[in-house]
């Protein structure tokens, strides 16, 4: 976790790589690395040696090769969700990626049908499977997201578009130019993944556990690895930035779990921070569960036969055994991170945190609006996906992306309804869009209001936030008793 203690550096005198700690710089444009000298760690040098030298090699490559690069991972992403899209697709999976298996009496797919883009101008030789147009779908969806991740590579990495417009400057933007393409690398496979989530959504309303279970893990491990650094160089997480004054000086820093306070508390660093992550982690393994309350049950035999019907369903599937498993094998992962400590585990720290925040919030909505409107209020999946999301981008922006949400969820419900004339769109597709809009507009949201609001009402939002819950309970019974009273006499 990075301090802000420590002596103040000019750039033009010590070169940044010789120290660590955050980046800093004074208002008149002046930019020093605020920090101290580090003694070297074996244990997170060896770790940190290999991502520190890819990024190395990434670096000493001209903006228009990384481009270039950034939009044949774009081309291959889209593919790559394009495949999730009809191969993970529950109700109605469809023989549609040239990466899957073809239609019966359907000719043998070559080499060409599986590049992307061109080889959906010669899959639509299968339309008579498929239907007349199926191929433009697919084919505008890596178009789409080539030229996105190349807009944002240049957003994040080049307009310094994270951060305030006063300190978008050439120097600058080369000095933390290593962890803003770490932000790119994670928020690129994560806008793949909310590609294929949304689609998916979009077609059968569900949102595959072979989606949100891999890319949580995913999450997980690159706040965890893409730590660069060298042996007495400085290192970067792959988070967001946030920065405050001291004194003279604006002081950089990846927004962590304990941001915007950056109270340098060392408990979560010991034993509470264990704990704490292996609890997220055990809740996290619980919920994927196949867990099945019934109230009628309940109220025909008792509730000690309700709790037998509940745990009999835990172990019904053999899913279990792999969640068992993956409980095991994760919690000996956090326990080794947390052994190795210092900037892995608190990338990881903040990854479960972002993971509890973003589960926990629609978690808690569905039970809370369910058990107000007696059904089913949100999918399950929503709550897998946004912990997914919330364990790449922290517990700060996943909790924006949700206000966001209704916002986006405007703009889609009215292009997807001049488009298809459905009117009824899930929420999943509102999530992620809300989570980009996040990203787009991070610097003039969270630098320039939510860090405001949290410094100066702290735990007092949370408190307002479990209030405005039981607030949303209260109404949406009282509408439920409404709508009994006038429709269902």
């Amino acid at each position: 976790m990075h301090s802000s203690q420590g002596h103040g550096f000019c750039n033009s005198h010590v070169p940044p790589d010789l120290l660590t700690g955050p980046i800093t710089g004074d208002p008149c444009g002046k930019l020093n690395w605020s920090g101290t000298q580090r003694g070297p760690n074996p244990v997170a040098l060896h770790h940190a040696m290999v991502p520190y030298l890819m990024l190395s090699i990434w670096l000493d490559l001209t903006f228009q090769n990384q481009c270039v690069l950034v939009a044949v991972f774009g081309l291959i992403g889209g593919a790559v969700a394009n495949w999730m899209i009809y191969r993970f697709a529950y109700y109605n999976p469809r023989l549609i990626s040239p990466w899957g298996p073809r239609p019966e009496d359907a000719s043998p797919r070559t080499f060409w049908d599986r590049l992307p883009v061109i080889g959906w101008f010669f899959l639509r030789r299968e339309s008579q499977w498929h239907g007349t147009g199926f191929w433009i779908r697919p084919m505008l969806i890596e178009i789409g997201t080539a030229i996105s991740l190349v807009w944002l590579f240049q957003f994040e990495t080049q307009s310094g578009g994270l951060l305030p417009a006063v300190m978008r400057t050439g120097q600058f933007m080369a000095m933390i130019e290593p962890n803003a393409n770490l932000v790119f690398v994670s928020h690129a496979l994560l806008f793949v993944l909310m590609v294929a989530a949304s689609f998916i959504d979009f077609d059968e309303r569900i949102i595959p556990d072979m989606i949100t279970i891999p890319g949580t893990l995913l999450g997980l491990t690159l706040a965890t690895v893409l730590v660069a650094g060298s042996d007495d160089g400085p290192t970067s997480l792959p988070f967001m930035p946030t920065f405050f004054i001291q004194g003279e000086s604006i002081i950089f820093n990846p927004t962590t779990f304990d941001a915007p306070w950056f109270s340098g508390n060392e408990s979560w660093s010991g034993e509470q921070g264990l704990f704490c992550g292996l609890g997220i982690w055990a809740v996290w393994c619980f919920a994927l569960c196949d867990r099945r309350w019934s109230n009628a049950i309940r109220r025909r035999r008792g509730f000690q036969r309700a709790i037998k019907h509940f745990l009999n369903g835990l172990f019904h599937h053999s899913f279990w055994k792999v969640l068992f498993g993956l409980w095991i094998a994760g919690s000996l992962g956090v326990v080794t991170v947390w052994v190795i400590g210092g900037e892995y585990w608190s990338g990881l720290f903040t990854a479960l945190v972002g993971l509890a925040a973003g589960g926990g919030a629609i978690w808690s909505i569905r039970i809370v609006a369910s058990w107000a409107l007696q059904i089913e209020a949100m999918g399950f999946g929503d709550v897998t996906l946004m912990a997914m999301i919330g364990a790449f981008v922290g517990w700060q922006a996943v909790l924006i992306a949700f206000f966001f949400s209704p916002f986006a969820a405007i703009a889609i419900v009215l292009l997807r309804y001049l488009i298809t004339r459905d009117t009824q769109t899930p929420y999943g597709p509102y999530l992620c869009a809300g989570t980009m809009l996040t990203i787009v507009f991070w610097d003039s949201i969270y630098q320039e209001w939510l860090r405001a609001n949290l410094l100066v009402f702290g735990s007092t939002l949370l408190w307002l936030c479990i209030a405005m819950l039981g607030l949303m309970a209260c109404m949406l019974f009282v509408w439920r008793l409404i709508k009994i009273a006038l429709f269902q006499r």
